[in-house]
């Protein structure tokens, strides 16, 4: 038999600051389009440090992720399935 674990990753709601962010760049849809834990990981990553300048790094590096569409957390990313509008 299969071991299940319960746990589960706190979910973060999206602030303002970064809504606008994404849109400012255009780069909501490709935001929207990431699954749903990457979307929930770099919103926590971004909001939990305590210092305005770390902040700001995070969301550039965020957001020149979704620019370049093949990258996450620095890691390689292959999109899946890609929605449009």
């Amino acid at each position: 038999m299969g071991t299940y674990s319960n746990l589960r990753r706190p979910r973060h709601p999206m602030p303002e600051f970064i809504k606008k962010a994404l849109k400012k760049k255009g780069l909501t849809l490709e935001y929207q389009n990431r699954p749903p834990y990457q979307k929930n990981d770099y919103i926590g990553w971004i909001t939990r440090v305590k210092r305005e300048e770390t902040r700001q790094k995070r969301l550039n590096q965020m957001l020149d992720e979704l620019k370049k569409g093949n990258l996450y957390m620095k890691m390689d990313y292959k999109p899946q399935r890609i929605q449009k509008k």
